[in-house]
């Protein structure tokens, strides 16, 4: 579910700048949530619209944002040729329908389908939100970022705002780390349990290791449900929009799916999960102690995001693959919990309100040629 009344102010009768966002379907919803970050900081402000390879376009509806489904290729039966000519209609006739201002993509690289389709279309304003911190050696596709008025990368942690001059006029830039909601949204312990249902004096952990759709979970979540069981906590486990498929769970394990996460975060005494972009962003936006579990199927380096966290806030990172590395990790997090002075470092979390202004500035300032 999610708890963002919807707002319908964004309407077609309006004279607001029209914002389009693309947002491809990654193994989490990190494209998605950086997209709808945008958005909501620019409520009242501009018309957003959604053009989604994510399947969860019910979590932006329920938000107040108009969205449209095109499957992502790693679930079509295309060919990628096929898939990118198609797409290329597809987005084509959703520029025409919708007529935005700006176009926002958030993916690694954009793809030809959609280049094509702003070609053709002649967008008047084109930004490219692309979050780095790959590993060494992943691959990547050249992109001419000169296609762009803007290439905004969502900085990790400690990154402050800066910018550089493209070839083609275009400005790189990079700001704070982006996260869904601003830090006053976010509720406290007693608030967030009691929007839960969640006993006031419990002790209580949260599971968040990913949809299970790249890597499987079942091994290690199971694993640490037995260690914080035994250490006198009741587990929730997260259920992801985007999960093709849901892990058994024990029946004493209690299953939670809300939207946006990070509202309910400062509800729970400690936090288990990959150590993806938001999840990091959010866990030291609410200074929850948590066992990072990295993903190393990913292009991004999650390791080294981390052991960032851990710089920031109470946090243990292990791979927890085994029964001695579970112990290990779950013991060294319950003696962070037992600690009356735990560690947080300030760091600038309003990238998202950063990049939603250049949007907007790019709205006012580029008119399309018709």
């Amino acid at each position: 579910m999610t708890d963002l009344k919807p707002v319908r102010s964004d309407s077609h009768g309006s004279r607001l700048p029209c914002i389009l966002f693309f947002n491809v379907n990654g193994s989490g919803m990190g494209h998605l949530n950086r997209c709808l970050s945008y958005a909501l900081r620019m409520r009242g402000r501009a018309r957003s619209v959604f053009f989604s390879l994510a399947s969860a376009i019910e979590l932006i509806e329920g938000m107040g944002f108009e969205a449209d489904y095109f499957v992502s290729p790693y679930w079509s039966t295309s060919s990628i040729f096929a898939w990118n000519s198609e797409l290329a209609v597809r987005f084509g006739m959703m520029l025409e329908r919708v007529r935005p201002d700006v176009i926002v993509f958030d993916g690694t690289w954009p793809f030809q389908g959609f280049l094509a389709a702003c070609e053709a279309y002649g967008s008047p304003a084109l930004v490219w939100s692309n979050r780095g911190l790959l590993k060494e050696g992943a691959k990547t596709v050249p992109v001419d970022e000169a296609l762009f008025d803007l290439v905004v990368q969502p900085g990790e942690l400690g990154a402050q705002e800066s910018e550089a001059a493209l070839k083609g006029g275009g400005v790189r830039a990079v700001v704070p780390p982006v996260c869904v909601l601003e830090g006053d949204e976010l509720l406290d312990r007693a608030a967030a349990r009691e929007a839960l249902g969640l006993a006031a004096d419990g002790h209580f952990v949260l599971f968040a290791l990913g949809p299970g759709n790249l890597k499987d979970v079942a091994g290690i979540g199971h694993g640490l449900i037995r260690n914080f069981e035994a250490a006198g906590f009741k587990v929730v486990w997260v259920r992801a929009p985007i999960s093709v498929r849901d892990l058994e769970l024990p029946a004493r394990v209690m299953p939670l799916t809300v939207y946006p996460l990070a509202r309910y975060l400062r509800a729970f005494d400690a936090f288990v999960g990959a150590a993806g972009y938001n999840t990091c962003c959010e866990l030291v936006q609410a200074g929850v102690p948590a066992l990072l579990v990295p993903n190393a199927q990913l292009a991004d380096d999650q390791v080294r995001r981390a052991h960032m966290v851990a710089d920031v806030i109470p946090a243990v990172v292990s791979a927890c693959e085994t029964d001695d590395e579970r112990d290990t990790a779950v013991r060294e997090l319950l003696g962070m919990l037992n600690t009356t002075q735990r560690k947080r470092a300030a760091t600038s979390m309003n990238g998202a309100t950063l990049v939603a202004d250049r949007i907007l500035a790019l709205a006012v300032g580029k008119e399309r040629v018709l």
